[in-house]
């Protein structure tokens, strides 16, 4: 069994499908972790639930986005913000339908973060000065913090940052705010959102290997789609965190 890890997908089931066929992966054998925000951006956020569905050993990270779809799936909830940040394409994706029972169990068994093999799996980032136990939900899914700042030491020359894992890998901020098409490695930090809930490609990755694959720029697979109404420019040392801050 081989173990992948997935960037932020964004609604995009074409990309996920290039990237799943490219890399050979097996539904029934490999194991996927998914770094979170499935939801919201592009229009098919159904048939990636659909197709994540298949694959018999995945783990889900839960994501800002997703957190915010979870909201409208169990409680009705629809704020403003998510809606104009990709939100109304993830609920036109359901149509009048509704998100299914099992696409709503995913979203409520979401992993906060992820513990494996001395390495960790989240969607944002944490604060190393707490242990993991007492991070909020909030950090997790929107930190920029622990990207902005390994960024920082790896210019510096730091190698490996952050000894209490042997990796990390996230998502949550994309590589193209360091001039990047593909996943960025700082430190012991790889980001994996390669952009595709923007212009750019979904990047799957073995984690063991690091050999990886991208699906083509989305707005190819997706020509004339908009995948959000209003966004926040983010800028490269952005620590923003919270409900404003958008990607």
């Amino acid at each position: 069994m081989r173990t992948f890890v997935i960037g932020d997908i964004h609604g995009t089931y074409k990309a996920l499908a290039q990237c799943l066929k490219r890399s050979g992966f097996d539904h029934a054998r490999d194991r996927l972790i998914a770094l979170g925000d499935v939801c919201d951006g592009y229009l098919d956020v159904k048939q990636c639930f659909d197709e994540l569905l298949k694959i018999k050993n995945l783990d889900l990270i839960l994501g800002n986005h997703d957190f915010w779809a979870r909201e409208w799936a169990t409680r009705g909830i629809k704020e403003d913000v998510w809606l104009s940040q990709g939100g109304d394409n993830t609920v036109a994706s359901y149509a009048d339908e509704g998100m299914p029972p099992a696409h709503v169990e995913l979203l409520q068994n979401a992993h906060p973060y992820l513990e494996w093999d001395n390495r960790l799996f989240v969607h944002g980032g944490f604060d190393p000065v707490k242990s993991l136990s007492g991070q909020s939900l909030e950090t997790l899914i929107w930190d920029r913090n622990l990207i902005n700042d390994a960024w920082k030491k790896y210019l510096r020359g730091e190698d490996h940052c952050y000894t209490q894992f042997k990796e990390i890998f996230l998502g949550h901020t994309p590589t193209q705010l360091f001039n990047l098409s593909r996943p960025l490695k700082v430190c012991n930090v790889w980001d994996m959102d390669t952009g595709a809930g923007w212009a750019g490609k979904l990047t799957i990755m073995d984690v063991q290997t690091k050999e990886y694959w991208q699906s083509d720029p989305v707005q190819e697979l997706y020509p004339g789609a908009v995948p959000r109404r209003t966004v926040r420019k983010l800028q490269l040392g952005d620590r923003g965190q919270g409900s404003g801050d958008s990607l």
